[in-house]
């Protein structure tokens, strides 16, 4: 039972500190947390800086792969802030730190909970006794998940006053949300919540917008509404329940939605739809092989063995590995397979808006919230702000959809013009771009801390899904597409982009916003450089690794001594079109390192992962979190700048013809 939320004697609900409990605030210092961990150091947000406080704690950090292992939310919290390491790489919180530091509240800067949608990194709090998170900014899934939980959020200046000994009315916790969210995080959490929807407690009723133009997530939204017939009109702030059109998870989640089901709905539960829905070995495929992960392969065999009892319990779609080899990356084997112009997709994955590259509105949510749409076969959707990217002109041949995202990152993302809002992109530039490409774009919108991303359709767009989908016309998709209307308002803003401007970019270590044109880099020496994942392993990054790789073979290159390089389909399609193309005799004769479909080093559990701190990766993943993919440093770069640099032995950007000139006059 809650010690923060009391009731009164007058029946009203307020906020107050429990005295016996403790406040944390996670500081840039490392000392300074462990001081307050080891018991000899206790502050007042009133004597805090905000500025000092941590910003961009990222869900690796809260939770890191190893952690998640675990599906019991209480075993889960013994490693809460595993990932959060001082200058020497040594562990902030050692086992058991926030739970037996009898804390109530945690603090924070800017973005808490950036990264991937797991929702073991609020669930590591709350199972410690966390009850107020305190952030300047939540990213959005986290936020979501945070709710999803019962977790109060709040800002500085209500803990000052609440550490001033204040009694806060619940309210003003609440208040900000629209009224079923506020219902959610005062009945506890999503399943209570849940529970009072289907006795008739809490009525939900349809938005009464009038008429308006809409952007293309709003459009979306609102030819979903439950207990409408037809499209309906919405507007940000509008919170509605909308039908799933399916969905997915991956054994790294799996087990914990089959364990919340059982536990909220009896073990002989149902899921509605369940051919719309299923589950995909790819997350720790080749964990077995990472040295670091040896300690957790019995927790890993258990993962598999959960996800295989959910799927033969509810009869979803099996993805599952055969003979050890994976049918591919859940998210690009969804967009190849299942999601079409106007699906709304749910998934537990923060890269599920990978979708939107086929004009569909899909995004990542936590256990506690797929475990409650796979029931029910709707969800709970506050409608989203939009910020539209209208793209003009052509990138030049050495620039790739993946410097474009950097761009954005680096110069929209970091002012948080795309936080928590749907990116749309449009303009006559994106019909330069090819499906892989703007699935590239819609992929890292989550790094960008959005909501989620969606691209206009086109023809592009109806001949791929149909070249995919045995029996479709590219007009059944065409009669599908999604459009923004005339005068669609955008939060946002409208931000045109012109691609030919675009220059080769990097992500140093860290955080992939920490943006800068390779030309203006210094010389950075690389010992491992990694193509892969849901970003970077489909067919269009097959042949920009083989373009580069190509070229140094025929001018008597290959890898640069001393680095190693891996490339890993997104998907069996992927890997067989790599076949067919001639590009596995190309990767062997330069000495890259094949692997088969499955994410691999991208969440550190697979071949291409640093094994110690001062090993420097450039790689064609979403995300350089520390520790992300292994000890060692790791950049960011398109799969062309990957494979150049693989060749030169240090982080370069690709200019056709390059390798033919004599070593030194491309300016190697």
């Amino acid at each position: 039972m809650s010690s923060l939320i009391q009731t009164r004697p007058d029946g009203k609900r307020v906020v107050a500190l429990d005295p016996n409990k403790r406040v944390l605030f996670l500081t840039k210092d490392p000392e300074t947390i462990r001081k307050q961990l080891r018991g000899e150091l206790d502050l007042r947000m009133a004597d805090v800086e905000a500025e000092t406080l941590l910003d961009d704690i990222n869900t690796d950090v809260m939770t890191p792969a190893w952690v998640c292992f675990r599906h019991r939310p209480e075993d889960i919290a013994l490693d809460a802030y595993a990932g959060l390491v001082d200058a020497q790489r040594e562990r902030v919180f050692e086992s058991r730190a926030l739970l037996d530091g009898g804390f109530q509240v945690i603090v924070s800067g800017n973005r808490k909970g950036t990264g991937s949608s797991r929702e073991t990194a609020p669930q590591a709090e709350k199972w410690s006794g966390i009850e107020l998170v305190i952030a300047a900014s939540f990213a959005p899934i986290h936020a979501r998940n945070n709710i999803n939980l019962g977790q109060l959020m709040g800002t500085y200046e209500q803990l000052a006053r609440l550490q001033a000994g204040e009694e806060i009315p619940l309210e003003e916790f609440t208040g900000q949300y629209d009224d079923l969210t506020r219902r959610i995080l005062e009945c506890g959490g999503l399943f209570p919540f849940a529970a009072k929807v289907r006795s008739g407690e809490i009525k939900i009723d349809p938005p009464t917008t009038g008429e308006r133009p809409m952007t293309m997530a709003e459009k979306l939204i609102g030819s979903h509404l439950v207990g409408v017939e037809g499209a309906s009109w919405v507007e940000p702030g509008d919170t509605c329940l909308v039908k799933v059109d399916g969905g997915y998870s991956h054994e790294f989640t799996t087990a914990q939605v089959h364990h919340f089901l059982a536990q909220e709905y009896g073990a002989d539960y149902v899921v509605q739809n369940p051919s719309k829905f299923a589950v995909f070995e790819d997350h720790l495929l080749y964990a077995d092989g990472v040295k670091k992960m040896a300690p957790f392969a019995d927790q890993i065999q258990t993962l598999r063995d959960l996800q295989r009892e959910f799927q033969q319990h509810t009869g979803v779609r099996d993805y599952s590995a055969r003979d050890g080899v994976s049918p591919g990356i859940c998210h690009q084997v969804a967009r190849e397979q299942f999601v079409d112009p106007g699906d709304f997709i749910q998934a537990t994955d923060s890269h599920t808006c990978m979708g939107g590259g086929n004009n569909a509105l899909s995004y990542g949510v936590g256990a506690t919230e797929y475990a409650a749409l796979i029931y029910s076969g709707f969800t709970l959707v506050r409608v989203p702000e939009s910020i539209r990217f209208e793209l003009t002109g052509r990138l030049a041949p050495s620039v790739t959809a993946k410097d474009v995202i950097l761009h954005i990152l680096k110069h929209h993302a970091v002012n948080e013009d795309t936080l928590d809002r749907v990116m749309e992109f449009g303009g006559p530039g994106l019909a330069s771009l090819d499906m892989d490409e703007r699935a590239t774009l819609t992929n890292m919108a989550t790094e960008c801390s959005a909501k989620s991303g969606i691209c206009e359709g086109d023809t592009v767009t109806a001949e791929w899904l149909a070249a995919r989908r045995a029996g479709a016309s590219a007009a059944s998709f065409e009669a599908r597409f999604v459009r923004p209307d005339a005068g669609a308002e955008y939060a946002g803003g409208v931000h045109t982009i012109d691609l030919s401007a675009i220059e080769p970019m990097v992500a140093e270590p860290g955080d992939p916003t920490y943006g800068v044109a390779i030309a203006q880099l210094d010389k950075v020496a690389i010992d491992i450089a990694y193509g892969g994942s849901c970003t970077a392993g489909k067919e269009r990054d097959l042949d920009f690794y083989a373009q580069v790789l190509g070229e140094a073979v025929e001018s008597g290159r290959s890898l640069a001594p001393g680095v190693h390089m891996y490339i890993q389909f997104g998907s069996e399609s992927v890997q067989e079109y790599a076949r067919a193309k001639g590009y596995l005799e190309i990767f062997a004769k330069a000495g890259v390192h094949v692997i088969h479909p499955g994410c691999g080093a991208c969440i550190g559990c697979g071949p291409g992962v640093s094994e110690t701190p001062d090993q420097v990766t450039v790689s064609a993943i979403n995300r350089n979190f520390t520790g992300r993919s292994g000890p060692g440093k790791l950049y960011l770069a398109s799969p062309l700048s990957v494979a150049a640099s693989a060749v030169l032995g240090h982080i370069a950007s690709y200019r056709p013809g390059m390798f033919r000139q004599p070593v030194g006059a491309s300016g190697a």
